[in-house]
This record gives C-alpha cells, structure tokens and sequence, in this order.
C-alpha cells in the first residue's frame, strides 16, 4: 500500500469487486495516487500490491461483520452489488438486505467512514416496466413498488441522518465495459452474438422487438461511471443526492447496428425478432470448438452469454434516455463516444482471447 499519510489517504470498500462497474471503478481508483482499495464479492479475488480482496457472503450478517471487522480504515463504501431473483418482487430482500449489512457492520468499526456511494440505474424511473418519462430526471417521482433501487435509497436517506458520513447515487443507463461472468454485458452479448454468426456464415441481425430498432438510446461507459462515482463521492456540492451518469450522446440501433457488423466483418439482413436466450441455447457446442479453433481463453459458455439481458435490452421498443445535465451543472463534463466505446470494448475482449474476430 501507499505510503502516504494515512490523514491524507482515503480507502474505498468496493462492494461487487468482480462485475463490470466494480472492477473498472477498481481500475480507476488504482490509478489516483490518494486511494487504497479493498474489493469484496462473493468469490473474492487475487490480491495486488494495490488492492486487497475479500470473499464475504453479504446475505449473512455474521459472515459480513467478521470478514470486514479488520478494515477499521475504510472511508468510502463504493456499493455496486447485485443479486439476480426471478421476480421484481423478489430482488428486494436480498439487494436491500446485502446493502443494510454493510453499511451497519462498516459504519460500526471505521470511525472515519465519510461516504456512502450506491449504484442504481433506470429502474428508479421505471424504464424496466415500459415506456417511461424521457428525458428522466434525478426530480422525477417513483414509481409504485416493488423496486429495490428505491428502497435501498431510501434506507440511506433515513439511516445517514444525524451521521456524519454522506451518501450520494448513481444511475447509469446500461453500463458497457470489459469484465467476464457478468449477466448484465451488453457488449459481451453483441460481441459473442456476432462472432457466432460469423461462424455460421450469417449476417448480424438485429434480433429485437419491432421498433427497439428506432427506438432512441443512450449507455454509460463503465470507465466514465467509474470517474463520475469517485467525482460524486468526493465532492462536497454532491452530497445527499442523486446524479444520471451518460456517454452523453444519443443513437439508435438502426444507425449503429450496421456500424457494428462492419466491425467484425459481417454484412446486415433486415431485423428479425427472436430471443436470443432460446435461439443460442444450443450453441455451447459450437462455442466450444471456435474456442479451440481460434485458440481463445478457456471460459465457460455460461460466463461469455447474457443471452437474457440481450433479450432485454433488445425489447425497448421505447425511448431510452436521461438528463444527465445535473451532473455537468456541478462540475462532471467527462463524455464518451458511444460508437466508439463498443469498437474499444470489442478491441479489449480481441486482445483477450474472449472474442475471435
């Protein structure tokens, strides 16, 4: 670790090390001078020379206040955990209840806890149940629950008052960036979707609902939102409040779909709706053989598909977008080229070994 002063160094506690938010805010914040980092997940991870890893079961509150109880350091809490159920309903219990139990085990042991930051996203506004309010602003009113974004703010606004620590959230619009195992990847599901169909000898159809192909759009760079995050949770003017984190720029798939398949190589045929969960569900095999064939990373079929979240974000025939002006009126003016940002994700997985074309 640094040696710096301790008075004048922050440790951040991210929570959900290995997904595509954790592990690219984990990413940044070994790259600014004043951070040490502690990741925790489920799984943990290989310690570094910057940061340490911490396998916790945050369902547990036992198992959370004992793993955690020797990080008294610890100043900012970065929580970007999930837990995937079946029903709405249902991811409310678990997602609530993993936040509550690190905040109350953290908040007990590190006298100098000064933040709190929280992940969220569009289901704040609704945008998982249909046709919403665009642009969505940070003001606009909830909607009726179950909605476990909601509630675990909630929590913190009531819970913070009278502490001396803050709290702020984040809502990005679906975050692309390089991580693996991950069931919300977007450019993992398009990269893998493409290169099956370049195997195939196909052309790369869009597969979504009719009109989610002009229907208009916005993502969030996982490397802007990592910036955004320590931008919000250090900054005095953003306390106790809400921010839309975007690219900053619009498009719609019928615009950039082509744009994509000329990436790998690939012509374009006219939209055809199917799901993509049903219709790959038989290709581990052939997945299986490119992987020996092109000589690429030994991953699991399981951990390079999110054919379920593709389905999902290729079913919004609706508008999708926010106003992310509050956070450029307070100081944050980092944007990212959305085109462009795909090419470089996909150049990443290339040099990784996950893609092959």
């Amino acid at each position: 670790m640094n040696n710096q002063p301790i008075e004048n160094r922050k440790v951040a506690l991210v929570v959900g090390a290995n997904g595509v938010i954790g592990s690219n805010l984990i990413n940044h914040l070994v790259t600014l001078e004043d951070w040490d980092v502690i990741g925790i997940s489920r799984r943990g991870g290989e310690n570094t020379e910057k940061v340490r890893y911490v396998a916790v079961d945050l369902l547990d509150a036992a198992n959370t206040r004992d793993k955690l109880q020797d990080y008294t350091e610890v100043t900012h809490i970065f929580y970007a955990a999930f837990q995937d159920r079946p029903t709405w309903a249902e991811l409310v219990e678990p997602n609530l209840s993993m936040l509550v139990n690190v905040v109350e085990a953290m908040e007990s042991i590190a006298p100098q806890l000064t933040h709190v930051s929280l992940m969220q996203g569009y289901k704040v506004y609704g945008a998982h149940l249909g046709p919403f309010k665009t642009p969505a602003r940070e003001t606009d009113a909830n909607h009726m629950p179950p909605e476990f974004n909601i509630d675990q703010q909630d929590f913190l606004e009531q819970h913070q008052k009278g502490k001396t620590w803050t709290w702020s959230a984040l809502r990005p619009s679906v975050v692309c960036g390089f991580a693996l195992g991950n069931p919300m990847n977007l450019a993992m599901v398009i990269g893998i979707y493409a290169s099956i169909s370049k195997e195939l000898g196909l052309p790369l159809r869009f597969p979504g609902k009719p009109g989610a192909y002009s229907s208009l759009l916005e993502m969030t760079d996982a490397g802007l939102l990592a910036k955004a995050t320590v931008w919000a949770a250090t900054s005095e003017q953003c306390e106790n409040q809400a921010f839309n984190i975007t690219n900053g720029d619009l498009f719609r798939w019928e615009e950039l779909w082509p744009k994509i398949a000329d990436y790998f190589g690939l012509g374009t045929a006219p939209p055809l709706p199917m799901s993509l969960d049903v219709v790959m569900s038989d290709k581990e095999e052939l997945w299986n053989a490119m992987v020996k064939k092109h000589g690429l990373e030994e991953l699991p079929y399981s951990d390079v598909s999110s054919w379920k979240f593709g389905d999902f974000v290729f079913a919004w025939d609706y508008d999708f977008f926010a106003d992310s002006s509050k956070a450029r009126r307070l100081g944050f003016h980092e944007y990212v080229d959305t085109e462009k940002m795909f090419y470089t994700i996909f150049d990443d997985f290339k040099e990784w070994k996950i893609l092959p074309y």
